[in-house]
Parts: structure tokens; sequence; C-alpha cells
């Protein structure tokens, strides 16, 4: 149901864009932000007035706001139709205590990896789902690794009080600052989560709101077809 949503969204932006566009380069009145999409800023897809246009690509892409522009211009990437399934970029993180991390001392699990940060409320809220999932199925070959995005002197202070007050027990490390692991993932805004299968490819991904229960059924689905 989430693929079915985002492809969904992907049409839509496609088809607008086609019905409003007349000849090459022409800027339509009216067409739906590709960056609101992608972040999940409107509760009802519908066509804005344009505010500011670009191309990537050789497609024109529209955007609400010179702001939603600037984020397409800055990371083009991270606001166009996911593929799925696709390889897990190769990143690193630091644990709490300064070791190091990456996705490969979980190989052959199904991973949840979520992009948070403590400043974050909706990071906050959804956490607590986070370590449900974590708690149902950790035992069976899953896992979720929380990436914390903090900055500065305090961050790693301030994430071991976080997850200690919140009882988060699944692995939480810190990106790297001069090799950020988001921007290896291109993720446009936190939360970011993804979920990985056995063979480490991509499989899902929510920016924003996070559908537990489409995650959950994903899971269970993986981890099923490991015991078969």
């Amino acid at each position: 149901m989430v693929k079915l949503k985002i492809y969904w969204m992907a049409f839509l932006v496609l088809l607008f864009g086609s019905l409003i566009t007349v000849n090459a380069g022409d800027v339509p009145s009216k067409a739906i932000c590709t960056v609101c999409v992608v972040l999940n800023t409107h509760d009802k897809i519908a066509p804005e007035k344009v505010k500011a246009s670009s191309q990537y690509e050789g497609k024109d892409f529209y955007f609400c706001s010179t702001v939603c522009g600037d984020k397409f211009d800055g990371d083009p990437i991270a606001y166009m139709p996911p593929v799925f399934p696709r390889p897990v970029p190769e990143f690193a993180a630091k644990t709490l205590d300064g070791g190091d991390a990456n996705v490969g001392q979980y190989s052959g699990q199904v991973v949840l990896i979520d992009f948070w940060a403590t400043w974050c409320s909706p990071c906050k809220e959804m956490m607590p789902e986070l370590q449900k999932l974590h708690s149902a199925y950790a035992d069976k070959g899953f896992v979720v690794l929380g990436i914390s995005i903090d900055e500065g002197k305090k961050a790693v202070k301030k994430v071991r009080k976080f997850i200690n007050k919140q009882k988060i027990d699944y692995p939480v490390v810190m990106d790297i600052e001069d090799a950020p692991a988001w921007a290896a993932f291109h993720v446009p805004a936190v939360p970011a989560t993804y979920l990985i299968d056995q063979k480490g490819q991509i499989i899902a991904q929510w920016i924003g709101k996070f559908d537990t229960d489409a995650a959950k059924t994903m899971i269970e689905n993986l981890l099923a077809d490991t015991v078969n």
C-alpha cells in the first residue's frame, strides 16, 4: 500500500505536468509542487500557483515557492520518485561510545533505518512505535537502527540522555558530519525511514509520517520468507 501511494503521487506529478504544460520550457500557472509531494506537507494533492521551476535530466519541475525550488536544486535526487528495490548506499557512522558503525554489521537481517534528531518532534513521537517493532521481531532477524543527525559538541550527550529517558534499546548511532549518511541516502527531511531486506536492498521508505502497520506487514513477510 505504501509503494502504491508513492507511485500514485509520482504519477500525479507527471500527469498534471503533462496536462498543463503545452510546450517544452513553458511554465504553467498551476502545477503540483514536486517537493511538497515528497515531504507530505499537504493532506490533499492538488495543483498550486507556480512560484518557481527547475529542470533535471531534461524534465521540468514546478514548485509552490522559491524555498521548495531551492530545496530541489540542492539535491534533485532526494525528490525523484523512489526506485524499489535499490541497493543501500555505503555509509559509516559512530556509536555513542565513539566506535565505528555501518549497515554491514547487520548483513542478512531485515533493517529499518531511521534518520532522526532530538530537535525533531515528529521523530521523537514515532520512536516508541519503532521500539515496539524492534522488541517484537529482534529475535527473528530484525533490527531498528537509529541514525541521529544531531550536531555539535553536546550532541552525543543529548542523544544518550533522550534514549535513556525513553528506554530505547535498539542501536542508535551518530551521523558523521564530514561524510554524512543522510547525504548518501539523499534524505530530504527527518524523520526519514528506510526498510532494507536481507539482501541489502531498500524496498520501502517513508519521509515524514511513518506507516507502522504497512511496515509491520512488510517486516513479517520478509521474516517469513527467511524461515521458508
